[in-house]
């Protein structure tokens, strides 16, 4: 016992040292130290009304561990509940790659059994945490987004890339398949015939390709990459928030339980509502007016 005391003791001095370590770097502040994940492999950094999610494992080009995932999931959970922060930035950090997918070590070391109930259900609920994420996200892009890398892109709301972005799904070369959404979120952007020969070749396209077939919004400088990024973060975040968030509830397909929550809500701030609820309290049949 005395043992794992210890070691949980030695384990929380490394965690503030590497608080006071990022504080120092302004890649998070002391007042936002419960957003901090237990990786930094993963950094979350609010920035009223913006945060930035950084993938931050260059000597790996930013490949995605378990580790990593939780992460993400942890810090999506977190800025949902920020009313503060308007827009969300997923950027990564070296010059080779945005994100070149899972981690090849992480699932081979997997059985069969595992790689679906731990591994793909996993990458699936975070992927689909920020898809559905409360906030826009955008993402720059630099360098390589290969597999997952790709379906973490794809699953943002607007996508920025550098001249030097090169898209992929290479998954057929390694003897499997795209499987954290890729078959799906894919073809509704660049359509089913592109969605096929991406897949079904493995073979890379580049920024100028990507954006003419629709798998990106815009190609910049690789200099003015994060400085765009940042502009239209700016500008969104600069219009009616609540009106943002519905919109992008409603690009996101509209359907029942997206319906469902908007039309509640909306619902609930009636006069005839406010009437409803007076005539239930006052014991008597309510005056509806249909405003």
């Amino acid at each position: 016992m005395a043992r794992f005391l210890g070691m949980r003791g030695i384990a929380s001095r490394r965690r503030k040292r590497r608080t006071l370590r990022l504080q120092e770097q302004g890649i998070v502040s002391s007042k936002n130290k419960d957003l901090m994940s237990d990786t930094t492999k993963i950094q979350i950094a609010p920035d009223p009304p913006l945060a930035r999610i950084t993938l931050h494992r260059p000597e790996k080009l930013n490949a995605l561990d378990p580790e990593m995932l939780t992460a993400l999931e942890t810090g999506l959970n977190r800025l949902e509940h920020r009313t503060d922060i308007r827009v969300v930035i997923l950027q990564a950090t070296g010059e080779k790659a945005f994100c070149v997918g899972a981690d090849i070590n992480a699932w081979t070391a997997l059985t069969p059994l595992q790689m679906w109930s731990e591994w793909i259900r996993h990458g699936h609920r975070v992927f689909s945490r920020l898809l559905h994420l409360r906030q826009p996200v955008i993402c720059g892009i630099q360098g390589l987004a290969f597999g997952g890398g790709l379906e973490l892109a794809l699953a943002c709301d607007i996508r920025i890339a550098s001249e030097s972005a090169q898209f992929a799904m290479p998954e057929v070369k390694l003897g499997t398949v795209p499987g954290w959404g890729g078959t799906a979120r894919l073809p509704e952007l660049v359509g089913t015939g592109r969605a096929r020969q991406l897949i079904l070749s493995g073979q890379p396209i580049t920024a100028s390709i990507a954006e003419r077939w629709g798998l990106i919004n815009e190609v910049v400088p690789v200099n003015r990459l994060i400085i765009r990024v940042e502009e239209l973060a700016k500008l969104i975040a600069a219009n009616a928030p609540v009106a943002v968030q519905t919109a992008k509830q409603l690009l996101a397909g509209g359907n029942m339980v997206t319906l469902e929550s908007i039309a509640a809500a909306t619902n609930a701030f009636t006069k005839d509502a406010a009437e409803g609820l007076a005539a239930f309290r006052e014991k008597r049949s309510p005056n509806f007016q249909g405003l």
